[in-house]
């Protein structure tokens, strides 16, 4: 499975390339592929608010890159550069506040800097662990597919409908994707009979990416607003709601796009197996459960209006970016490290006791 995946590889959403980042700007697909380049911390977080680059992990990835510009910069402005760094290590954390990727990866390349050694160069240092969380992040999501195919062939063998939200493929990701690298690997293995892939309001990352990412490997996928999820379950022998997540507390609360929490209620009421996938990376077992998790509201124009244009009456719109579903309305928590079935606190400090399985 592992080389089937690699060789159906197209997708790239992050380019680290002689000392520059370069970045798909996800806000013009499908229609344009343009890609951006970021030399500076202050770039690659305006990049992380403005959406340019989405997804919890590829989030992580691009601030991780962005240390290493930040320190490039300081090293060379001279003085107390490690001091003046803290700065770019405040901007790259206040990019987005609900995606824990973004924490641990800072907390990761911060960590690394306090090991380095004299006689070692602290920018090649950094450099290297910034690559080494997204080639990290492209392994697990490897290990995930595999993981997560194995589920869905265990419970059922044949081809079959699965349903999906937001996008969780290679463009939110170091590569393959979570919960969509899960669906194509299921698709290489047959189970596949058609994806059913929420348009995902506002930014339409179901259509403008998921979409199109399923479309260019073959993938039977079909589009549907997001309103009409319950009726396809009801209606269209869906068997899976396979969806990625932000932040997973320590007793298997999953913070994830806005919708998710709806799509498990109505999958619990129509029998339907409810899976989240995810590296371990987004485990936050910080805290407690979901209710802790500080939920972002970004601005009301995102509701109010559409490609620049006003489409709504002249109102407050209320525009959180993701909700909770509880650890309770969710079969199986994938990751790198295994599966948990029937998430609880006792099965996810199990789970961050193993090490990764590739």
């Amino acid at each position: 499975m592992r080389e089937q995946l690699l060789a159906a590889e197209k997708v790239k959403a992050i380019d680290w390339r002689d000392g520059v980042l370069h970045l798909l700007d996800q806000r013009l697909l499908p229609a344009e592929e343009i890609w951006l380049s970021y030399e500076s911390a202050e770039g690659v977080a305006q990049a992380i608010r403005q959406m340019v680059v989405r997804g919890a992990p590829a989030i992580g990835i691009s601030a991780a890159y962005g240390v290493v510009l930040g320190a490039r910069a300081r090293i060379a402005a001279g003085g107390d550069w490690r001091a003046a760094l803290e700065a770019d290590f405040k901007v790259l954390s206040e990019s987005r506040p609900t995606a824990v990727n973004l924490f641990w990866a800072l907390n990761r390349m911060r960590e690394r800097l306090e090991r380095v050694r004299d006689g070692e160069t602290p920018l090649q240092a950094l450099e290297a662990e910034a690559i080494s969380i997204h080639e990290s992040d492209r392994e697990a999501n490897l290990t995930m597919a595999q993981l997560g195919m194995e589920l869905i062939r265990k419970h059922q063998g044949s081809p079959q409908a699965l349903l999906t939200h937001c996008n969780t493929g290679a463009l939110a990701t170091g590569g393959f994707g979570t919960a969509l690298g899960v669906i194509r690997a299921a698709h290489l293995d047959g189970l596949v009979e058609r994806v059913y892939a929420d348009e995902t309001r506002p930014w339409l990352q179901g259509a403008r990416l998921t979409a199109w990412e399923l479309a260019n490997e073959g993938v039977p996928v079909s589009l549907n607003a997001d309103a009409a999820a319950a009726h396809l379950m009801k209606t269209a022998g869906i068997t899976w709601v396979i969806v990625g997540a932000d932040r997973i507390t320590a007793n298997g609360d999953v913070a994830n796009k806005i919708g998710t929490y709806q799509l498990a209620v109505n999958a619990m009421h129509h029998g339907v197996r409810f899976m989240v996938v995810a590296p371990s990376s987004t485990i936050d077992m910080s805290l407690e459960s979901g209710d802790d998790i500080p939920i972002e509201e970004r601005d009301g124009s995102e509701l109010l209006d559409l490609g620049g244009r006003r489409v709504a009456a002249e109102v407050h719109a209320v525009n959180p970016v993701f909700d909770v579903t509880p650890a309770d309305l969710i079969d199986a928590i994938v990751t790198e490290k295994g599966v948990v079935e029937r998430p609880d606190a006792a099965k996810m400090a199990q789970l961050m006791c193993r090490k990764r399985l590739h």
